[in-house]
């Protein structure tokens, strides 16, 4: 069984991109780019298309900063690019 067919391998998998982008980014997440972290990891997890994308066009626009990193993130762009191919 594949991660595609695991729903527990993908949630474990968005879980530890984001811990990893945690740790990695530490003090520099103020609350409001946190919540906002964490409204694209929930997006993620439930495999929404729409709101990841409504997510990620809100990062761009307020923390811009954060939409590099985001993009930057070697876990999380590789999540984001499968998700591109299923209608992101």
């Amino acid at each position: 069984m594949n991660e595609k067919d695991d729903p527990k391998a993908h949630e474990a998998r968005v879980q530890g991109a984001f811990d990893g982008l945690s740790t990695a980014l530490g003090d520099r997440l103020d609350p409001a780019a946190r919540g906002t972290v964490e409204d694209l990891r929930k997006a993620m997890l439930l495999k929404d298309v729409e709101g990841v994308r409504q997510h990620m066009t809100q990062v761009k626009e307020t923390h811009g900063w954060l939409y590099r990193e985001l993009a930057a993130h070697p876990e999380i762009a590789n999540i984001l690019n499968e998700l591109a191919l299923s209608g992101f």
